[in-house]
């Protein structure tokens, strides 16, 4: 997805029919349940992940992404701290794009 806009704009409206891999797709199906009901995460979701190419590092890795941007959103909403303007977040993102976040 890394420089195509159009296929980030599919997957945030709909990942379930955005232009990705069944592998992606699969993967889509577990953090947007782990996002929204997290408790009702069975053995039956990750072994789903599992069938469809994911490792177990990479299960973890995308499980801790989104309760890290869970716990930051809960944060930032109780704290009142401002979401940034998109022209920033564009900034930003062609930063991390080239240069990584260690700069």
């Amino acid at each position: 997805m890394l420089g195509d806009a159009a296929v980030v704009e599919a997957v945030l409206r709909d990942p379930q029919t955005a232009p990705v891999s069944d592998a992606d797709r699969a993967l889509y199906r577990l953090v947007v349940q782990a996002a929204r009901a997290a408790a009702s995460i069975t053995e039956r979701e990750i072994g789903a992940a599992r069938s469809a190419g994911w490792s177990d590092e990479a299960l973890y890795d995308a499980l801790t992404v989104v309760a890290l941007f869970r716990f930051y959103n809960t944060w930032c909403d109780a704290s009142g701290v401002h979401a940034m303007p998109a022209d920033a977040h564009a900034l930003s993102g062609k930063r991390i794009s080239e240069k990584g976040y260690a700069w």
